[in-house]
């Protein structure tokens, strides 16, 4: 999953790629690269972003979708908001994925309009408003505790009739470095054996931080956790350098011969 910021203020890439010539160019390179899903975000989620309204998302994502549906007809686009409406009008626009990092929780009809539109929903772990998203919990047993909102989740979805979920652990939201590092290790106990699992750790401040070196620069690093997660079972990479992590999955593909 290649990801495509439409937004002037993202972290790593703000304002590279929020005109439509640049977005088209760069979704380009991401399918060349390697990418199958292109992951659209009109609005940034970084500590102390702009927040946008639901109106403003789908303004700024424009003609953006069916443009790049038309161009790149065997993309797969992922939509990433927590609004129902964006969602709706994303589906009228051709996306294939709803990513939601609120796992529903900012938005009380998100769950519906998975329902409605019968997309694939990816579920993310993350602390329960808005406001709080990045506030450091220290929690007792991370996994546990991932595992426990997932359960949830999940049955909440599935009642709604939203069968093709995807789990997503919630890199980069709320958690300490320590935690991070203990989901890495413990990757092969998320999601029940039963959900697909997605893994988005690029350019993540836990990895960069740490290691006293700026997110462009976490390369190879990021590269050996990849390989860490693909071995215990995840399914999909949500990342900004995709030529990379695509050699990084053919490494593991040849090494296990499972894909």
């Amino acid at each position: 999953m290649g990801i495509l910021n439409l937004t002037p203020d993202s972290f790593s890439d703000g304002g590279k790629f929020n005109s439509e010539k640049a977005a088209l160019e760069h979704a380009g390179k991401l399918l060349k690269d390697g990418a199958e899903i292109i992951d659209i975000g009109p609005q940034s989620t970084r500590p102390n972003a702009d927040f946008l309204s639901c109106k403003e998302e789908i303004q700024r994502i424009g003609k953006m979708i069916s443009q790049i549906k038309k161009e790149f007809p065997e993309a797969l686009i992922s939509l990433d908001t927590f609004y129902a409406e964006t969602v709706k009008f994303g589906f009228n626009e051709g996306i294939d994925l709803i990513n939601d990092i609120s796992g529903g929780q900012y938005d009380d009809q998100m769950f519906d309009a998975a329902a409605e539109t019968k997309l694939p929903y990816i579920l993310m772990h993350v602390n329960p408003s808005y406001d709080t998203m990045h506030e450091k919990v220290k929690f007792e047993d991370i996994t546990l505790e991932v595992n426990r909102y997932f359960s949830k989740k999940t049955n909440e979805l599935l009642e709604k009739g939203v069968k093709d979920i995807i789990l997503d652990p919630g890199f980069g939201f709320g958690k300490t470095v320590e935690d991070q590092m203990k989901m890495i290790g413990e990757t092969q106990y998320f999601g029940f054996e039963k959900f697909p699992l997605l893994i988005g750790i690029s350019r993540k401040s836990f990895i960069y931080k740490p290691l006293r070196k700026s997110p462009l620069d976490i390369s190879e690093e990021t590269q050996k956790l990849h390989m860490k997660v693909l071995e215990q079972g995840a399914k999909i990479l949500r990342v900004h350098d995709v030529a990379e992590t695509a050699v990084t999955i053919n490494e593991f593909c040849e090494k296990n011969k499972k894909w």
